[in-house]
């Protein structure tokens, strides 16, 4: 099982795209785990994941989380995919970056 990490300023709208990406995934029959979490928390949870996508929001604290996730991809989470809330392309785009 692959565990896909997000980062968000509060949490409110990436709750909801998390949502959005678990039914994608199960409609894609993917064994993954997608969790949600403000930065600060993020960054100390992902040595339990696979990788680490950031919501647009904070694009700023890019450098930041590559360095605190080690060998683990990292990647912002595109602006228009993110305000369309487009699970389907963010999940494809997470697969991609763990080479899945």
């Amino acid at each position: 099982m692959k565990t896909i990490l997000l980062a968000c300023n509060a949490g409110m709208s990436t709750s909801l795209l998390v949502q959005k990406m678990q039914k994608e995934a199960q409609a894609q029959g993917l064994d993954v785990q997608i969790k949600a979490n403000p930065l600060n928390k993020a960054l100390e949870m992902i040595d339990q994941a696979d990788c680490l996508l950031l919501g647009p929001q904070i694009a700023y604290a890019k450098k930041e989380a590559v360095e605190a996730a080690g060998d683990k991809p990292v990647a912002v989470i595109a602006m228009v995919d993110y305000g369309r809330m487009n699970a389907k392309k963010i999940l494809d785009d997470a697969m991609k970056l763990m080479g899945e």
